[in-house]
C-alpha cells in the first residue's frame, strides 16, 4: 500500500476511534471518577509495559517529569468533565458539540502559554463558536426528566474542552524534553495515581474497584473500558504516531477535527439522539464546526505564505 495512502487510513482510523470514545462513556453503567481511574490506570500498564518508556523515563531530568505528571493531572480533570458531561445530559452528541469549542479556547490560550501572537481572525472564529454554543443550550431543555440536566451537561462539555486546549497547548510547549511515548506514559501514571487516592474520599459516590462483566444481565462495563484503555488510547496513539510520519500538521488537524462528526453520527445510529435533539442543536453544531475547519484552512494558508516568504528573495524600494 502506498506509505501516504495507509497513514490517512490509520489517521482516519484513530479519529473515529476516537469519536467512538463517547459512545463507549455512555454505555459504562457507572460515574466518570471510576471511568477515568480504570481507563488511565489500564492504559498507564499497557505502557509500561514498552521497552521504549523505560528507556525514555531513564533519559528524563526530574523537572521534566514533574511538568508531565502535572499536565497528566491536567487530562485527568478533562476526562472527568467529559464523562461527566455525557452522563450528566445522558448523549454523547451533546457532549461532543462542546468539544468543538476547544479550537476557541486554543486561540486564547495557545498564544499566552507559547508566546505566539494573537491571531484576529481565530478570535472572531472563536466567537461563532460562542454563537453556536448559546444556541445549543437555548435549544435544548433547561431540566429534563430520569436525571437528565442539559444545562450542566453543556457546562461541563464546555470545561473539558477549555481542558483539553490547555493540555493541548502545555504539551506543545514542553514536548521536545522527551518521547511523544514517555510523555503519554508519565501522564496516564499521573491521572491514575491521583484519582486512586482521591477516589475512596470523594463524597457520595459508590466506589467501583472493579468493571462488571456478565453479558448474561447486560452487564459487559469490563469490555468497554478494555476498548477505551488499550484500543481508543493506546492503539490509536500508535496510529497516530505512525500517520504523522508522512502527513503534514494541517492534514493530521484536520481530520482530527472530524471526531465530533464521528461522534455525532454514531450517537445517532447507536443510540438514536437524532430523535430527542432539534434542528436547532444541529444548526449550533454546524456552526462549531465550521469555524473549526475554517480555522485549520486559514492555518494551512498562513503556514504556506510563510513558507514562501521565508524562500523567496528579499526587496527593498
Amino acid at each position: 500500500m502506498n506509505p501516504r495512502i495507509k497513514s490517512l487510513l490509520f489517521l482516519h482510523t484513530a479519529v473515529f476511534l476516537w469519536g467512538f470514545t463517547a459512545i463507549l462513556g455512555k454505555l459504562v453503567s457507572y460515574n466518570s471518577f471510576n471511568l477515568v481511574w480504570h481507563r488511565m490506570l489500564i492504559t498507564a500498564l499497557v505502557y509500561l509495559c514498552l521497552p521504549a518508556v523505560w528507556r525514555g523515563l531513564r533519559s528524563i531530568s526530574w523537572q521534566s517529569a514533574g511538568i508531565f505528571i502535572g499536565i497528566g493531572v491536567i487530562v485527568c480533570a478533562h476526562w472527568v468533565a467529559f464523562y461527566g458531561s455525557i452522563k450528566l445530559g445522558n448523549s454523547a452528541s451533546v457532549t461532543l458539540a462542546c468539544l468543538g469549542t476547544t479550537s476557541f479556547f486554543s486561540a486564547i490560550l495557545d498564544p499566552l502559554i507559547n508566546r505566539k501572537p494573537f491571531l484576529i481572525q481565530e478570535l472572531l472564529l472563536g466567537l461563532l463558536v460562542v454563537a453556536g454554543i448559546l444556541l445549543i443550550y437555548f435549544a435544548l431543555p433547561q431540566s429534563g426528566d430520569s436525571g437528565v440536566d442539559y444545562p450542566a451537561a453543556i457546562s461541563t462539555g464546555v470545561l473539558s474542552a477549555f481542558l483539553a486546549a490547555l493540555f493541548t497547548s502545555l504539551n506543545k510547549r514542553h514536548i521536545q524534553k522527551t518521547s511523544a511515548v514517555t510523555l503519554s506514559a508519565l501522564e496516564m501514571v499521573a491521572g491514575a495515581l491521583l484519582l486512586s487516592a482521591l477516589l475512596p474520599f470523594i463524597p457520595d459516590i459508590h466506589m467501583v474497584w472493579l468493571p462488571g462483566f456478565n453479558p448474561l444481565v447486560g452487564d459487559w462495563d469490563l469490555l468497554w473500558v478494555l476498548l477505551l484503555a488499550i484500543v481508543c488510547t493506546n492503539f490509536t496513539f500508535y496510529l497516530g504516531a505512525y500517520a504523522l510520519q508522512e502527513l503534514s500538521a494541517f492534514t493530521a488537524n484536520l481530520t482530527v477535527n472530524l471526531e465530533p462528526i464521528y461522534g455525532i453520527i454514531l450517537g445517532a445510529l447507536i443510540f438514536g439522539e437524532n430523535n430527542d435533539l432539534n434542528l436547532a442543536f444541529y444548526l449550533g453544531a454546524c456552526l462549531i464546526l465550521l469555524a473549526v475547519f475554517v480555522q485549520s484552512v486559514l492555518e494551512y494558508r498562513l503556514r504556506r505564505k510563510t513558507k514562501y516568504e521565508e524562500h523567496s528573495p528579499g526587496f527593498i524600494d
